[in-house]
This record gives structure tokens, sequence and C-alpha cells, in this order.
């Protein structure tokens, strides 16, 4: 796998990962505490990964021509790739494809080719599914670009690059060329990369007006984090605008983590005719899970509430959540006063200093995470046991986030353990959306003391 002089190299792009992203933030115009935080929340998981996550959703299928028959594969080796391929896939250490996979792949591969819509969380292998799917429509010989995929930001442009370059480097023939701001060409220049990937606004650029692509010989669209992706100002237009310009003929592959209404009329106007997967989300359980709440009256009750409860809590790992950066970090600075070892994830932070927080978190060099809920999105630390709520979570009207309170304290009671979770009230307001949670999930929060030793004791065992 190879890329021209002009392309960033790989090691190059990785230095310029810190100095562009601000550029490419500025850019893309996204709003800095919601948007920004979804594209930067992918690229977070991408690099906490080290394997894929044991996915235990149920795939559902619904096809383009419900009577043709409906294949799955157990193994790489029933999906007849090419040699190089094969090689390229086991080395990443793919043994056997994940859930996601064993249902999409025959899909994408089928010929004559076939266009998919595909729920996919952060994790579950679909990159590398997709990036298959491309090096397998690539013919070599052809010095033109075959296949394009879009990505909403810089960095998730350069992870999704770097599964290319593994996967295909068995196959040094095939080239790769990134489309972002920065990659600077000659006017009229056309390029002779098989596989372009980069931003919509300067995809768009290179397919209208620059026409460094020919788009009527792409043969392979994917459009990734679509969730992402139309939630970035121009981005959806900026997408139609670009598929508009490909042949009938080209595959269509769309994917996104989530499917909310928006999503869906955006997929359905990029991707025609198209086969779908979907996961059936494994419904989140409050049972295994000891649910308090602590009465307080102001900031600093609820922080000495909090430092009662300290001891008990550390016995295993806990995350405190917080409504605002602002306030996260007042209380890590306060808990590091008293002189207890924390961590703190903020949206401050750029994208490689919230890994490695995650990454000692989850190594349990630190037993306590405070964070805002926006940075925590998706990221499972399986030894969590305790989930304290500083901020009761609420959504921009000041109601109850009812999803954003299971997700928070779901985490806790995974893996059949037993969790707990205790909730700070310090106004009638506060107290006002713990009751309209209690009768949402109707489930009795109990009162906790925390000036009682022994209470809390007997939560912590």
């Amino acid at each position: 796998m190879a890329t021209d002089s002009w392309a960033l190299a790989v090691d190059e792009q990785e230095a310029a990962v810190k100095s562009m992203s601000n550029l490419q933030i500025k850019e893309e115009k996204i709003k800095p505490d919601t948007n920004e935080d979804r594209a930067a929340q992918s690229l977070l998981n991408k690099l906490i990964r080290s394997n894929l996550v044991d996915n235990t959703n149920q795939v559902e299928v619904l096809q383009r021509d419900p009577n043709s028959p409906l294949y799955s594969v157990k193994s790489f080796e029933e999906l007849r790739l090419k040699p190089q391929l094969l090689q390229g896939v086991y080395a990443m250490g793919f043994n056997r494809p994940s859930k996601i996979q064993e249902n999409a792949l025959p899909m994408m591969l089928a010929e004559p080719p076939q266009n998919l819509i595909a729920q996919s969380q952060s994790g579950t292998g679909k990159t590398a599914a997709f990036v298959l799917a491309m090096l397998s429509r690539v013919e070599p010989a052809e010095r033109y670009p075959q296949c394009l995929c879009l990505s909403p930001t810089y960095e998730l442009a350069l992870q999704t690059g770097k599964v290319i370059e593994q996967m295909g480097k068995f196959h040094p023939e095939l080239k790769l060329a990134y489309a972002v701001r920065g990659n600077k060409l000659e006017r009229g220049q056309k390029i002779s990369e098989h596989i372009v990937i980069g931003t919509p606004g300067t995809v768009l650029d290179w397919c209208s007006k620059l026409k460094f692509i020919d788009p009527k010989k792409i043969k392979v669209f994917v459009l990734d984090e679509a969730d992402v992706m139309i939630a970035t100002q121009g981005h959806q237009d900026q997408s139609i605008r670009i598929q508009r310009m490909l042949p009938r003929n080209c595959q269509m592959l769309l994917f996104s983590a989530t499917f909310e209404d928006s999503v869906w009329k955006f997929a359905q106007k990029v991707v025609p005719d198209p086969n779908i997967i979907k996961l059936k989300r494994e419904e989140e359980t409050l049972d295994t899970i000891k649910q308090y709440y602590v009465l307080c009256n102001n900031r600093d009750e609820k922080f000495q509430a909090l430092c009662n409860l300290y001891g008990a809590i550390t016995i295993a790992q806990a995350m405190i959540f917080c409504h605002t950066r602002k306030t996260a970090s007042w209380l890590a600075a306060e808990l590091s006063k008293e002189g207890h070892q924390v961590a703190l994830l903020s949206g401050e932070m750029v994208v490689e200093q919230r890994a490695a927080v995650i990454e000692r978190f989850r190594e349990g060099k630190e037993k306590v995470l405070v964070t805002t809920n926006v940075c925590a999105r998706g990221i499972d630390v399986e030894q969590v046991s305790v989930v304290i709520n500083f901020d009761l979570p609420v959504d921009k009207d000041g109601n109850p986030d009812n999803e954003t309170y299971l997700h928070r304290i779901g985490r806790t009671g995974r893996f059949g353990k037993r969790g707990l979770a205790v909730n700070m009230v310090d106004s009638k307001h506060s107290m006002n959306i713990l009751n309209r949670i209690q009768e949402h999930f109707n489930k009795k929060i109990e009162r906790l003391d925390t000036d009682d030793l022994d209470e809390i004791e007997k939560i912590a065992n």
C-alpha cells in the first residue's frame, strides 16, 4: 500500500493531527460543546479500543429483495477474497468476522454490487468491513480514483486511512490519497490514487471545482459516521451534492452509530434501494443497581457528602458526573486538595489526552474519574461499579434526561454485577427531577444519610 509524494505520509499525518485539529474544527464550523464532541468521541473510541467489543446486540437484516437468500459467513475464507486481502485481514488480528461483518460483508461483496445502510457502534469492526469492500473492488491497473470515503473530520479520515494502509499492505500497488484541507495539488492535475478518503468540503472541491477526481468513475462510495456528519454544519448538503455526481451503478455504503429520524432521512436521500442492517438494542436494566439519593443544601454540602462517601466508593472504581466542564474541573481540584487520587476527563483536552486519561483509569491507576456527560459518552470500563451523579442529567430545556441517566448508571450493573448509583440533590428543582426519573423507571430511589457511617458501609458491601 503506498501514497504519492504529495499525499501526507502516515507518520507525518500522525504529527499533523494535533496542529491541524484546531484548524479543522474552525473550518468545519462545529459548535463547541455538541457536534465537535460527537466527532471527538468517535475518534476517542477508535484510539482507546485495543480490540473489538463483545457486542451482545442482535442484528436485524432488512433485505432490498426479501426473496433473495440471506447469506451470512462465519469465516473470512467463505468470502473468496483475493489472497493478498485475506493475508491483510489476518495480519490485522481478525480471526473470524464480527457480528456486523458476518451479515454486512456478503452484501457488500455481492455481484452485482448492493447498497447498504448499516447501524454499527464503535468497536464492532465496521471500518474493517467497508475497507475490505473498497479494496475488493479496486482494479490496481486502472490509475484513477475508484473508491471514495467521506469522514466528518480530518482525524477520523486519518484513522480510516490507517486501516486501509494496514489491510492493503500486501497489495503494494494500491494507492491512497487524503482529500483534506492542507493537501495542496496543482490546478488541472488528475490524481492517480485508487482510493480517496476525506472530508465532504474538500472532496466536493476535488470533484467539482478543481476536477482532481472524475466522480463518474467511482465504483464505491462510503459515507462513514453519518450521525456525526449531519450534526456538522454544511456536511449534509456537501455529501448529497457529491452523491449526485456519482454514476447510477456506484455502490453506496452508509454507516451510523445511531438512527434518529434526521439520520434516516439523510440516509434515504444518499442511498437508493438499500439493504439495511440494524442493531436491536439490548434492554439496559436497573434491576441489579442499588439507587440512592443524598439531600444537600448547596454545592459545598454535596462536596462534603462526596468526601464522606469516598472511602466506600474507592473499594472498586467510580465515575462522578457533572453537568458542566467548570464544575468537573472544580470538583477534581477540590478532591485532589483533600488528598484523593482522581482523574479528570474534560472537553478542553485534546482527544489524545482524553485517551491517555481513560487508559490510566481502565488500568486502575486512578480509582475515580470525574467527567461531564458528553466526554464519557460511549466509554465502557468494565470495573466501574459506582456512579455518582454530582449533578442530575437534564436536557437543554432543564427536563430530566432519562436516557442519559440510564446510560450513566447502567454501566455499573453489567456482567451480572451489583452496581451502586448515588444522586446528589441540592434544591427543590433537583428533587423534582429525581422524582420524575423515579416515576419514569418505576424504581424507588432511597435516601442515604452520608453522616451515618454504618449506612455507607452497608451500601458499599
